[in-house]
């Protein structure tokens, strides 16, 4: 999903070596002793082949003068399998739903056979799979009018994924973006009368500088580049400040062809617009007509259409890296950014236009700690003229908003430390008082209707699908007691589906999941943390523990109470788990998430070990059988905790973090580095800053046995961050081990993967914690 071969934040061309893979058993090898592991000789990995692309080029098309084509759908054979009765396996997980217009038809991803895949069917009745091709599935969208549902895979596991195109009965199966080699794309939302679905493509640029001869920057209305971003949001802060100051490169802008444009976003003469980096389009899934182009952009993070007005008008946008995303309204006909807003972190689907297309609610956290529902009026030109917040908590944040489909009521989950509270809110845009005020000079807001709470089976709720009945959604719950289910809220009742695992087959056996306690820690600066302790189960109140230090990944993610299989792998076998939320985690306000920046990251790396040392203080955790563990983020905290604090902790499981935050700039994807320069620093600017964060500066500190574990076809932290820091460890003599998962990225997704992931990680632990 590259999009350029050149560093997009230093704008210098970056050095880039493929990361070694390793050969040897089908699901994990670990490296000969003393000597790095031996390179794969019988291909190259998806990174390697990319920039090779990049290199040669952008391919030549006359058609589109020499720049890469439109997404055209790409018809599949189909693909559903023959024995997709409605048996139901015990222990699998459903997520993900997207119901039809009727609102009793559900589409989802349901990992029963071991990846999660395709399926549809009834609320209340049996289900068949769509699409029995082996790639992760990601993302689901039932059209508007029924006729299709799109989805997004995932090929081999990687990063690099594509929109695919399905019939509900299972036919018609299409490539619609992300075909391309060296190309990826996501889904955007479904136009209101489901004849074409927002895609965004990331692709080679072609080969100018400005995009070509006709592109121009996408400007507002005031004629400076659209973007909302006030007078120091780059160096926004909770408790630290991002070193660097202002950003180093130009922001991004967006950019279309002259302005002979065409109504249905062609120029004359059939010219597709010059796609730079992150492209937008409405795709039409028969392929009648040709893509709609909506939007590039130069260097982006992330660009997705969220919502299109009823007359298709307008279109809402979220663009810009994590901790500085934007919603954007855009004018469809001209391009024209009418007006933009920050908005919050978190799911990416931030809110929707009303019937009439002058008011956008959306989930921010514009100018106040915790993310709230706004309403953002519009004038007929899709100009702000008001802005409101319509409903809010005090020290709570809004998490998912999900709007009705007629657009007059919403769906709204509230994160109350870690926990989910759901409630229903009619949403009112009081439009003939609203005209009448404007005329006057003045505005009449838009506010949501009294809340109606709906009581939760479970801890998290992880997704929203409206449906026909406003006071009917499905919804995908997931708790410390089962695994991730979909439940049908049917006149205000919680109606498990009967394809998703009932609770007593969360885990096989007689040992039931472990309800963990929360827990709120105290760094040694005086931040109060937070996060949720699970205790093995037979051991006496009094008695500490070995216990496992879990870090989650971001940093903005944060610990929820539900059902963790590598967790309940741990306690199992007699050992305690704390996941703690460390600062730079999300759940406890934007400062609090702001809070690890720049040269936050250090005191990030001490509350490892103040959590460490509450545990132990609180009589629960053994202070002699210490481990720390984590994925992405996590795994970099884990190593550096290790070379931070080698005193304290027996081992450590690295799983998928960065070593060396040079090395991770120059090997990641272009759109990933971007925004991690918000959350860790500029590799150039703030280079001394990097360097001493890297855990490979520490190495010669390390004293604990370490085991790594990666993704084969990771590209968003490539595998030789883990090579490079257990061939270091190996060189001074300390015990390291590397385990490649084959066919999997930056996460884990197929069942017997994860099972040989957390029994490894486990048999690791268990072993240097014995005694």
């Amino acid at each position: 999903m590259a999009a350029d071969a050149r560093d997009q934040l230093t704008g210098r061309r970056a050095e880039r070596a493929a990361p070694p893979l390793w050969a040897g058993a089908p699901e994990t090898t670990a490296p000969p002793a003393p000597g790095p592991p031996r390179p794969v000789t019988d291909g190259r990995d998806t990174a390697a082949r990319l920039w090779d692309l990049l290199d040669a080029g952008p391919a030549s098309d006359p058609a589109s003068g020499g720049s890469l084509p439109a997404p055209a759908p790409l018809h599949l054979p189909d693909a559903t399998a023959a024995d997709d009765g409605p048996t139901v396996l015990a222990g699998h997980g459903c997520w993900y739903p997207s119901a039809d217009p009727g609102g009793r038809q559900v589409a989802f991803i349901c990992d029963r056979r071991g990846v999660p895949q395709l399926w549809a069917g009834p609320v209340d009745g049996d289900v068949h799979l769509l699409d029995a091709d082996p790639d992760p599935v990601i993302e689901v969208s039932w059209s508007p009018d029924g006729r299709w549902i799109a989805y997004t895979t995932a090929p081999e596991g990687g990063e690099l994924t594509r929109v695919l195109c399905v019939r509900p009965d299972g036919t018609g199966r299409r490539v619609l973006a992300g075909a391309e080699p060296g190309s990826s794309a996501h889904l955007g939302c479904w136009r209101r009368d489901g004849s074409a679905v927002a895609v965004t493509v990331a692709e080679p640029p072609a080969n100018t500088a400005a995009g070509g001869a006709d592109a121009a920057p996408l400007r507002g209305e005031s004629g400076v580049p659209g973007s909302s971003l006030p007078p120091g949001w780059d160096t926004r802060d909770g408790h630290a400040v991002l070193l660097g100051g202002q950003p180093s490169a130009p922001a991004p802008s967006f950019v279309l062809t002259g302005d002979d444009r065409t109504p249905d976003g062609h120029r004359p003469g059939g010219e597709e617009p010059v796609p730079l980096t992150l492209s937008t389009y409405l795709v039409d899934p028969e392929g009648a007509s040709a893509p709609v182009f909506l939007a590039s952009e130069r260097g982006a993070a992330t660009l997705r259409v969220c919502d299109l007005s009823r007359d298709g008008r307008l279109a809402l946008l979220r663009r810009g890296p994590r901790g500085r995303r934007e919603a954007l309204v855009v004018d469809t006909r001209d391009l024209r950014i009418t007006c933009a807003l920050p908005v919050a972190d978190g799911d990416p689907w931030i809110g929707g236009f009303s019937p009439d297309g002058r008011t956008v609610w959306l989930r921010s956290d514009h100018d106040r700690e915790f993310a709230a529902l706004y309403a953002l009026r519009l004038d007929a030109r899709g100009r702000r003229t008001g802005l409101t917040v319509a409903a809010e908590r005090p020290d709570c944040g809004l998490e998912l908003l999900a709007v009705d489909r007629d657009g007059r009521g919403a769906a709204l989950a509230w994160n109350v430390r870690g926990v989910s509270e759901l409630e229903i809110v009619a949403l009112h845009t009081a439009a003939a008082a609203e005209h009448a005020d404007t005329a006057a000079g003045g505005t009449a807001p838009a506010r949501a209707g009294a809340a109606r709470e709906v009581p939760l089976p479970h801890e998290v709720v992880t997704r929203i699908a409206s449906t026909a009945d406003p006071d009917g959604p499905v919804v995908a719950l997931s708790g410390s007691q089962r695994r991730p289910g979909l439940w049908w809220l049917h006149q205000g009742t919680a109606l498990r589906t009967p394809w998703s695992s009932r609770d007593e087959d969360t885990v096989p056996g007689d040992r039931p999941p472990v309800r963990p306690a929360p827990m709120r820690p105290t760094a040694r600066d005086g931040l109060t943390l937070g996060g949720w302790y699970y205790r093995a189960p037979g051991r006496a109140p009094g008695e500490p523990a070995p216990c496992v230090i879990h870090l989650h990944g971001g940093p903005e993610d944060q610990e929820r109470p539900v059902f963790d299989p590598l967790y309940h792998e741990l306690v199992g076998r007699g050992l305690d788990v704390f996941a703690p939320d460390v600062r730079g985690s999300s759940g406890y306000g934007r400062s609090f998430v702001d809070a690890d920046l720049g040269t936050g990251r250090f005191a990030a790396i001490d509350d490892v070990a103040d959590c460490a040392a509450h545990a132990i203080l609180a009589g629960l955790a053994d202070p002699r059988r210490l481990a720390v563990m984590g994925h992405s983020y996590g795994g970099y905290l884990t190593l550096a905790s290790l070379v931070w604090h080698p005193d304290l902790f027996r081992t450590g499981v690295a799983v998928c973090g960065m070593s060396d935050f040079a090395t991770f700039f120059a090997g990641t994807e272009p759109w990933i580095a971007r925004s991690a320069a918000h959350k860790y620093g500029h590799p150039e600017h703030d280079r001394d800053l990097l360097r001493s964060l890297s855990p490979m500066s520490r190495i010669d500190a390390l004293r604990a046995p370490v085991m790594a574990v990666h993704g084969q076809h990771d590209t968003n932290v490539p595998p030789g961050e883990s090579e490079q820091f257990v061939r270091a460890a190996r060189e001074r003599g300390v015990e390291a081990e590397l385990v490649i998962l084959q066919h999997e990225g930056h996460d884990f997704r197929r069942a017997d993967n994860r099972r040989l992931f957390r029994r490894t990680a486990a048999d690791w632990i268990q072993r240097h914690l014995a005694g």
